[in-house]
């Protein structure tokens, strides 16, 4: 079997087997577990050495998991085989000390193995359900290099608090094009700079969706495919720059998938944490600052509240981008100084963050493309978008709200530039972030595209689309989107033009 995938903590030992989301440790446990519960029903001559390899296997793997952390997936394995040692070792026993062996008849030892069998068959079932997310390999030409900085904007309070002299401050993950790391250097972490950071995130991930923290604790394990701090690529050309802000609730690491495939491609992609409404923040002095929005329950008060994070969000990319200019410029000495391209900008987000980043569209005429990954429009839409938009959606259906696509429609319509609405076939809202990697394949949650392909359709998507707005590659970007679902054009002048039949919910006209 092939070993790759997301290193942890305590190195190789651990790493993923590819389909199997467990490590080389837990499939031993797993094999040795089973063939303990497998020498009951062996020949006499090979039920003794079959018991005696099995347990020396658990002892081994299971001290190795005891030092470099047991999932909790492991749980139910050790639970079977401690039952099926109670079974197996004391007949061996009784004959070492020369006493007559006593088993069960097998009518009697059937129901007793299958129940460790089926404990056994949980472990790797919840592995399944529950792994340590495996990132896709970026498919473009550059490595990728992350960091993360942060800013303070010293002209803006923070909205947040009571305290007079508190300003906003921001912090931004960076994936960016990079030279190719030699063989066996560490990839970033992922969810936070170090494993306590990302379990830190993780369990106010889970608490935001009122989940045990214990459910996701493979995720603070995974390692995405960046390096952090690798030297920026070569060559001197300078790269477009992307700004994405996350949903409502969501960290700047969320969209980790995306933003590398984009990075591989010469993009610049700039993820930000929203303090407060991030469900959680952790400074660079060590400082932990966890969400405090919440919905009310009712649906004018919630709109009311959504529209003013959407406010404090879209100001927040503003103030990114500017800091992103001055880093070019070498206001502050720094590797991609000269290197980006914050003349060709993009703004991007995710369900709250994609109502962000037409916010932030509208206000900030620097920005001159957005992408909405199933984003509710939130705040006054009144104001035209001048930049040519693109929002991914779920296909809409009759357990659609029922505003969304009118709402989503007016804003496309109120623009000066031609847009694109393309619903993904078997997409869920959690389709547009890391959640398919590392979360259940249950359909509701994460759609039906599966852990390799939901990745892989929404940084396609975002890709032809940014090229052909950002880079001016040649052809109509509707042509390209098509491969990724259902596409309908909205011109300048506010028509719509369908390229696929007419969803519930709204009509597409041509």
């Amino acid at each position: 079997m092939r070993r790759r995938g997301p290193g942890v903590e305590h190195g190789r030992v651990t790493e993923t087997i590819t389909g199997l989301s467990m490590s080389l440790p837990e499939v031993l446990v797993l094999l040795g577990a089973f063939a303990l519960v497998a020498a009951r029903w062996l020949p006499p001559a090979a039920r003794r050495p079959v018991t005696i390899g099995a347990g020396a296997v658990l002892v081994a793997s299971a001290t190795v998991l005891g030092v470099v952390g047991i999932r909790w997936q492991l749980l139910p394995v050790l639970a079977g085989a401690a039952l099926a040692s109670a079974f197996a070792l004391p007949p061996l026993l009784r004959r070492r000390t020369g006493r007559p062996a006593w088993r069960a008849r097998w009518w009697l030892a059937l129901p007793g193995s299958l129940a460790c069998a089926g404990l056994i068959t949980m472990g790797p079932v919840a592995a399944w359900a529950f792994p340590v997310p495996e990132f896709p390999e970026p498919s473009g030409g550059f490595a990728v290099g992350t960091r993360v900085v942060q800013w303070t904007d010293p002209l803006r309070p923070e909205s947040f608090t009571a305290d007079p002299d508190d300003r906003r401050t921001v912090v931004a993950q960076l994936w960016y094009p990079a030279q190719k790391s030699p063989a066996g250097t560490r990839r970033a972490q992922y969810l936070g700079r170090t494993e306590q950071e990302a379990r830190t995130v993780a369990e106010a991930l889970a608490d935001g969706v009122g989940l045990p923290g214990f459910l996701v604790d493979g995720v603070p394990r995974a390692r995405s495919r960046a390096v952090v701090d690798a030297p920026v690529a070569g060559g001197g050309e300078r790269f477009p720059v992307v700004l994405f802000s996350p949903g409502s609730g969501g960290v700047r690491t969320q969209n980790t998938a995306w933003a590398e495939e984009l990075a591989s491609h010469g993009y610049l992609v700039a993820a930000l944490d929203h303090p407060y409404d991030s469900a959680v923040v952790v400074l660079a002095d060590g400082r932990t600052i966890r969400t405090t929005t919440a919905s009310s329950g009712d649906r004018d008060r919630d709109e009311e509240l959504a529209a003013g994070w959407t406010a404090v969000r879209a100001a927040d990319l503003g103030f990114v981008l500017t800091q992103l200019e001055r880093l070019d410029r070498g206001e502050t000495a720094d590797p991609l100084t000269g290197r980006l391209d914050t003349g060709r900008a993009a703004v991007a987000g995710h369900s709250l963050g994609g109502a962000a980043a037409l916010q932030a569209a509208r206000q900030d005429r620097r920005f001159d493309a957005v992408v909405d990954l199933d984003g509710y429009p939130h705040g006054p839409t009144a104001t035209a978008l001048e930049q040519p938009a693109l929002a991914l959606t779920q296909e809409i259906a009759a357990g659609t709200d029922p505003r969304y696509l009118p709402r989503l429609t007016d804003a496309l319509e109120h623009s000066t530039a031609t847009s694109y609405r393309l619903a993904v076939p078997g997409a869920g809202h959690l389709t547009f972030m890391d959640g398919p990697l590392y979360l259940p394949p249950v359909p509701s949650i994460v759609g039906t595209l599966g852990r390799t392909e939901s990745p892989r359709v929404v940084a396609g998507a975002t890709l032809a689309f940014l090229d052909a707005v950002l880079r001016g590659r040649p052809g109509d970007p509707a042509e390209t989107l098509r491969a990724y679902g259902k596409v309908c054009t909205v011109s300048p002048s506010g028509a719509r033009r369908g390229t696929s039949r007419p969803e519930a919910g709204g009509e597409l006209r041509g």
